[in-house]
């Protein structure tokens, strides 16, 4: 398994599609609670046209859970000691939730390396907007957590949305079941990617990006709201928004979405 000792940690990394050739570089970063092994469908994506890297975030996966708590610069120096590890000089870098709060901190801690940039369903917290306090759900019952995640994930879904819309009530069980019961240090790996998350501001910031950006987002998303990709957008020069029919997760329901990100990708 392609593992590198960075950061006084081990971290799990793939690399997917054409690494020999002339295909464009693309950094991956996931969302909250993700991995690879639970991403391969939107990896396998982004594989067919670019030399793509992805690992698993500090605290996920088959990387170390290294005793928090974590910081959000932390998991920006992984993903940027990673790609030195690979001697990528420059690189486009694309993220996703989580992984979208990650890439802003790298973007504006390394805006010289960067190619091209794409943040899908994130916010820049602060002035800017945050995105919905997951941590705070642990605390809840069951019952409510799973309500309340059913209607953040889609602000539209409800019994009778379902009825009419099997495809989103595909896309809302195989959500419930990625919350399903893990152990003990799984859990705990989360709580502390959770923690460095609640604490996410990087809007004042987003003025040192100058690589072409496209800030993509959900209309109905509930966990980071289409405004906060819009104040994104705002703050960088040149970035372009575009608004999906769908939630956090759009780029599942919007058929248009992935397409789009690929293709701006690839232009710049």
């Amino acid at each position: 398994m392609p593992t590198a000792h960075l950061n006084d940690i081990d971290i799990y990394y793939e690399r997917y599609g054409d690494h020999q050739g002339t295909a464009p570089k693309l950094l991956f970063v996931n969302g909250s609670g993700a991995t690879l092994a639970a991403s391969q469908p939107m990896l396998s994506l982004f594989a067919k046209h670019f030399d793509l890297v992805a690992h698993d975030q500090r605290g996920l996966g088959l990387t170390s859970i290294p005793d928090g708590p974590y910081t959000m610069a932390q998991y920006a120096a992984d993903a940027a000691a990673l790609v030195e590890h690979l001697g990528w000089h420059t690189y486009s870098l694309a993220g996703v939730s989580f992984g979208g709060m990650v890439a802003q901190e790298l973007a504006v801690t390394f805006p010289q390396r960067l190619e091209c940039l794409a943040l899908i369903c994130t916010s820049p917290g602060g002035a800017g907007g945050s995105s919905y306090p997951l941590h705070t759900l642990a605390s809840l019952d069951p019952v409510e957590r799973a309500d309340i995640g059913l209607r953040i994930l889609d602000q539209r879904f409800t019994p009778e949305w379902f009825d009419t819309h099997p495809g989103d009530r595909m896309l809302s069980d195989a959500m419930a079941q990625r919350s399903g019961e893990k152990p003990a240090e799984v859990l705990r790996g989360e709580t502390l990617q959770l923690q460095a998350r609640s604490i996410h501001d990087v809007y004042h910031r987003l003025p040192v990006i100058t690589c072409p950006t496209l800030v993509a987002s959900g209309l109905y998303d509930g966990i980071a709201p289409a405004s906060n990709g819009e104040a994104i957008a705002a703050q960088i020069s040149g970035a372009q928004f575009r608004a999906y029919e769908g939630g956090h997760a759009f780029f599942y329901q919007d058929r248009t979405a992935f397409p789009d990100v690929i293709e701006f990708l690839l232009a710049h």
